[in-house]
Order: C-alpha cells, then structure tokens, then sequence
C-alpha cells in the first residue's frame, strides 16, 4: 500500500488496486485514438456542391451514380454522369474520404450550387475547416453531458476490464497485422448505362433497365432494347394475364426537350423567308462512288460533307448569311456580327433527342476532312459524349432531314444565327437531256430559310444558287478548294 499526499493510505495509490481498477482491455490498436497531435482529429462531414457546368447550364438530370453511401472515394474518382440540356459529362470528387449520402436518385434533376453528395474526409481539421465548423461546435458545447469524476472513471474502466477478461476465449476482431478496410457498397440499380430519354422510355413501359441486356456502347442499353424486351416481356404474360387498360401518364420533358423548347419558343419571333430548290447530284453520286471505290479510305465518302464544303464555299461570297444578329445588348439598335470562320452546326439525330453539334472553320477543311470530322461528333452525339463546346458557337446550321426521309422541309432558325438549309432525300426522277432526251438523274430538294429582318428573298436566293452550281458541276466546286 502507499500513501496519499495526505498521509493516508489511498487505495487508487496502490499499485496491485491500480492493476485491479485500471487494467486495459487488449483492443486492436487501429481502435484506440491517438491523443498526441498537432490538431485535433474530427470525423467531417463535406458537403460537396454541383460546380457550374459552363455555357449557363443551372440544372442538368443525374443519368447514374457510381458510388453508393458507404463507399470509399478519392480525389478525381467519378461520383456520377449527369445530362445537361446540351451535353452529358461525368462529375468528379473533390475529397477522399467515405460517401455517406446521395442527395439525389437516378433521374432526379440536381441543382448548380447545391448539394449533390455528403462526403465523410475522416481528416484532421484544418484552421479555415475549424474556422467554418467553430459556429457549429460552440452550439453543441452547451448540449454536453457532465464530465464524469475520476472514480466513475475508474469503476467505468473496472468494469470494461472484467468484461474483456469474461471474453477471452472469443476473437477480439481485426489485429495490428490486419489493414482496416472500407467495404464499398453494392452496385446500384441506376449503375447500367442509358441516356435520359431511354430511361423514361423504361418508365412508360414498366421495364426494369437491370434486366434490358445492352447492345451499345460500352453496353449501353438503347431505345431498341428496351422497345424489344418489353415486347418479349409482353408476349409471355399474355397468356399468364389479360392485357391492362392503357392509362394517360405525364413526365417531365428531358433536359434536352426543355433546351429545345426554349430555343423554338425563342424562335417565333423570327419572320421565316422559305426558299425551296431542287438539286441534281447524279454528277456527284458518279464522283463518290469512283473515290470510295479507288481511294484506300476507311471512311466512306456521303454527299453530306459535299454539301457542307459547297456551303462554306457559298458563305464566302453571301457573307450576309453567316452572321449572327444580336437583339438583346441594344434592342432599340440591332447589330450583326460578321463572322471569319465557317463553324456550320449539323443536326444528328439520337437516341436522346436532336443535337447539333458543330464542325469549326469548314473553310480551310477539305472534303476528307470534313467526313472525318463528321463521323467523330456523329459517333459521340449518338453515344451521349458530346461536351457543350462540342455545340457552341454554331454561325450556320444544316440539317440532314433527308437520311430520315422527307423531300421539302421548312427548317426552322435557331437564334442568333439568321439562315439554315434542310436537305430532303435523294431519290432517282426522269428528266430531259440537253438533245431532248430522256435522262435519268438523281435529285434532292434544298429548302433554306432565312431571317427575313436582315435577309431578304434575293439574297437567300442567289446563296442557294450557288451552292446548288457547287454540286452540279462539281469541277467547279473544285476549282475553288484551298
């Protein structure tokens, strides 16, 4: 036994009491807290923010999530791919540490500058972190229990101590040799690839997408997909069960949908000056098909990249029509902008709806180029990969409505630009030779439509003139290539 300062005897002094009352159970150490630091280590909670996207985009629909609360994220690691009403792109942390919640589902639309994750960094606390946390922590300092006496400590620690010793048969858990791992969770149900557009589709037709196998990219599951599984689906339950009265539904327009009608609804203020042509390509099918055929070239060569360079040809000399006109700085003083470059947007259709995006300087490009071009942003608007600057900028806008079908179209201006052509589909027609005789030839009507504020019918005309001679005498198209 050993005395006190007082001179009593103190049974906490004692060191076989000391033993009985302060025996540590063997706990691994990965559970015990290091009390020696610089800073004080605090389990934080970050929220992580929807960054602005660029080119004004304040809401964007969540596609899919790659992590699930409980996983394990660091710096850079993909948390989800979002679709804005231009373009879809992945979202990155900007912490390491544990996801604990989502604030959003697959298909939700998330918000630029609020919450899309909360992220767990398991840090020391930084000054500016403490400095942010200080209000919060001062308001739970006055909600804390008492601080027990050292003698509740020490029946506390007694009693832990007996405990540990009535278990010493059982395995204590993890030990210094073992590294603690973080399970990650499951994969989520949102996890399989698909544009905004086929997930409605899904809804529509009650078709779970985990079980729509993918013929996509990168298994991406199509519109065709679910279309084919969900007529398979049916035709075995229609012997099971009778078919369900069809129902009315409403659903939110997708992120690209709401894009369009804005820009449409934009668009009814433009006076449309229509202008329609007929073209004979048969000289241009004869000049494709003899380079497809004795060029050594992996892509093939279309009439589209022949009409787009016949185009840029024409804007050099109808400047007018590759303007932009700006309503808004000044609008009792509208003014154009002459633009140097060509940059021709080029409608693609897609399994999410109708992009545009746009090939830049058309004018010192050649018609190989052009094709290369094309396949590219065609490849990536169909796969969903386009980026908003893949479809900016745009000075002129053709649209292909002929590899769908259609002869005459009446495209409509999309602002700020002033002019647009719609192709119709080639199709094989009679017609008169030079001597009287009749000729096959291979047509397609070019439908243009012009701001008739700036641009009046005898200038849309002489364009459309002109890039009509383009293409029935290609040599002189030719001629004029740099």
């Amino acid at each position: 036994m050993l005395r006190g300062f007082d001179g009593h005897v103190n049974s906490y002094t004692s060191p076989i009491l000391l033993r009985q009352h302060f025996r540590c159970p063997t706990a691994p150490r990965q559970y015990l807290r290091r009390a020696f630091h610089a800073s004080r280590r605090r389990d934080v909670v970050k929220p992580m923010l929807l960054a602005d996207i660029g080119e004004g985009i304040r809401e964007c629909q969540i596609i899919q999530w790659f992590v699930q609360p409980g996983a394990r994220v660091e710096e850079w690691d993909p948390l989800c791919e979002v679709q804005s009403d231009k373009a879809s792109t992945e979202i990155s942390s900007r912490f390491t540490g544990v996801v604990t919640k989502l604030h959003y589902d697959a298909d939700d639309v998330a918000i630029v500058g609020k919450p899309l994750v909360d992220i767990d960094i398991q840090g020391e606390i930084s000054p500016k972190d403490e400095a942010l946390l200080g209000s919060s922590s001062n308001a739970k300092v006055d909600q804390q229990p008492e601080a027990p006496s050292a003698v509740e400590k020490a029946e506390e620690v007694s009693q832990q101590s007996a405990l540990v010793e009535n278990k010493t048969d059982e395995p204590l858990g993890r030990t210094d040799t073992e590294p603690l791992e973080l399970e990650r969770a499951p994969p989520s149900k949102h996890a399989t690839l698909a544009t905004p557009a086929v997930r409605h589709l899904t809804k529509e037709l009650k078709v779970n997408i985990a079980d729509v196998t993918g013929t996509g990219k990168d298994g991406r599951v199509l519109k065709e997909d679910v279309q084919k599984f969900a007529s398979h689906d049916s035709l075995s339950k229609q012997s099971a069960t009778p078919a369900a009265q069809a129902h009315d539904r409403v659903v939110p327009l997708t992120p690209i949908q709401q894009q369009m009608f804005k820009t449409m609804t934009r668009s009814l203020n433009i006076p449309h000056f229509l202008y329609t042509t007929p073209v004979d390509l048969t000289s241009l099918t004869a000049l494709r098909r003899k380079l497809n055929t004795s060029l050594d070239q992996s892509q093939k060569l279309t009439p589209l990249p022949f009409i787009l360079k016949a185009v840029s040809l024409a804007l050099t000399s109808h400047r007018l029509l590759n303007t932009h006109l700006d309503t808004a700085t000044n609008p009792q003083k509208p003014q154009l902008t002459y633009h140097a470059s060509h940059d021709i947007g080029v409608a693609v259709d897609t399994p999410s709806g109708l992009l545009v995006p746009v090939i830049r300087n058309v004018q010192d490009l050649s018609v190989h180029s052009i094709a290369l071009e094309l396949a590219r942003l065609s490849g990536l608007a169909r796969a969903g990969k386009l980026s908003a600057a893949d479809m900016a900028g745009a000075t002129f806008t053709v649209s292909n409505v002929g590899s769908i079908g259609g002869g005459v179209v009446a495209p409509v201006i999309t602002s700020p630009q002033v002019a647009i052509l719609g192709v119709g589909r080639s199709r094989v027609v009679p017609a008169f030779g030079e001597a009287g005789e009749l000729v096959r030839r291979e047509e397609a009507v070019f439908s243009w439509s012009a701001d008739h504020r700036v641009v009046d019918g005898a200038e849309c005309a002489r364009a459309a003139e002109t890039v009509r001679g383009f293409l029935e005498g290609v040599e002189g198209m030719l001629v004029r290539l740099r």
